[in-house]
C-alpha cells in the first residue's frame, strides 16, 4: 500500500512538473525552435519563382556565400562594429555608474541623464543624431568651423559612415547597461570598502581586486547583451546610411533584410540567419566556460 502510495505521489510530482515547464516549452517551440528548424531546412533550397518552384540544392546558398566579397566585407564590419561598440560601452557604462552611485550633488538628475538616450526609441536617436552629422549645417561641423575645420560628410564617406554608427550605438547602450551596473554596486556592503581603506588599499586596487570581480556576474550578463545587440541593432542604419556607402556602413542584419525582403532572396537570408545563430550560440557558451568560474563564487 505504502509502495503504491509512493508511485501515485512520484506520478503527481512528475505532472506538476510537466505543467510547470508545459507554458515555456510550448512558448519556446513557437517563437524559437519551430522558427529555426524552418529557416534551417529553407536554407537548403533553391531561390523559387512563379514558373520554378525551389528545389533541394543543399548547401550550395552556404558555399555561395562564402564566394561573395558583400559577405566577407558586412562580416568585417559586423565584427569591427562588436569589438569596439562591446568593450567600450561596458566600461563607459561602468564608469558613469560608480559615479551616479557616488555622494555627488544632484544624484538623481545624473542618473537620468544618464539613461536617457535609453527611453529613446533607436529610430528617434537615429533622427537625432542626423542633427549632429548633416554636413555643413551639423552640431558636429558648426563645432569643427569654429576651430577652423572644414565639413565632414560623416555618414556618406566610407572611412567615417562606420564609426559613425558605432558612435550612435555607444551613446544609446551605455545608458541601459549603467542601470545593471548601479544596481550591482548598490547589493556591495559598504564594510568591504572600509575594510580595504584600513588595510592600505588604495582606490584603484579597491577597485581591481574587490569591486571588479564582485561585479563579474553582472558583466557577464552585460557581456552577453552587448555581443547580441551589435547583432540585432540595425534600426539606426535605416536612417543614417542605409549600409552604404558601398556597404562600408553595412551590417548582417541589416544584410539579411536587404536579402530577405529587398532582394527576395530566402535561401541566402536563411543561409545568413543559420550562420549568425550558429556563431552567436558557441560565442555565448564559450563566454559562459571562460567567465562563469569568476562570475560565480562556490
Amino acid at each position: 500500500m505504502s509502495m503504491s502510495h509512493a508511485s501515485l505521489e512520484r506520478r503527481r510530482q512528475a505532472l506538476y512538473g510537466i505543467m510547470l515547464l508545459s507554458p515555456a516549452v510550448v512558448l519556446m517551440s513557437l517563437f524559437a525552435f519551430v522558427p529555426t528548424g524552418a529557416t534551417v531546412w529553407a536554407s537548403l533550397f533553391s531561390r523559387g519563382t512563379a514558373r520554378r518552384p525551389p528545389r533541394f540544392v543543399g548547401l550550395d546558398a552556404y558555399a555561395d556565400l562564402f564566394a561573395d566579397p558583400v559577405f566577407w566585407k558586412v562580416v568585417g564590419n559586423n565584427l569591427m562594429y562588436a569589438g569596439v561598440t562591446v568593450p567600450v560601452s561596458i566600461a563607459i557604462a561602468l564608469g558613469m555608474a560608480l559615479w551616479a552611485d557616488a555622494r555627488i550633488p544632484a544624484r538623481s538628475f545624473v542618473r537620468a541623464a544618464y539613461f536617457t538616450p535609453t527611453m529613446l526609441p533607436m529610430i528617434a536617436a537615429a533622427n537625432l543624431w542626423l542633427f549632429f552629422y548633416t554636413p555643413g549645417i551639423g552640431v558636429i561641423d558648426h563645432a569643427a568651423g569654429l576651430l577652423g575645420l572644414g565639413a565632414t560628410n560623416w555618414l556618406g564617406q566610407p572611412e567615417t559612415a562606420l564609426w559613425a554608427v558605432i558612435v550612435v550605438t555607444i551613446w544609446k547602450e551605455s545608458g541601459f547597461f549603467m542601470i545593471f551596473y548601479l544596481a550591482a554596486l548598490q547589493t556591495i556592503s559598504p564594510d568591504l570598502k572600509e575594510a580595504a581603506r584600513i588595510e592600505g588599499a588604495g582606490r584603484w586596487t579597491y577597485m581591481r581586486r574587490v569591486l571588479i570581480p564582485l561585479l563579474m556576474p553582472t558583466t557577464l550578463f552585460v557581456l552577453v547583451n552587448a555581443l547580441i545587440n551589435s547583432v540585432k541593432l540595425i534600426d539606426h542604419l535605416f536612417i543614417l546610411t542605409k549600409g552604404g556607402p558601398d556597404n562600408a556602413s553595412k551590417l548582417i542584419l541589416y544584410w539579411i533584410w536587404e536579402m530577405a525582403f529587398a532582394y527576395f532572396d530566402t535561401p541566402q537570408a536563411a543561409a545568413m540567419t543559420v550562420l549568425v545563430l550558429a556563431v552567436l550560440i558557441v560565442i555565448a557558451a564559450v563566454q559562459f566556460r571562460l567567465i562563469d568560474r569568476k562570475a560565480h563564487y562556490r
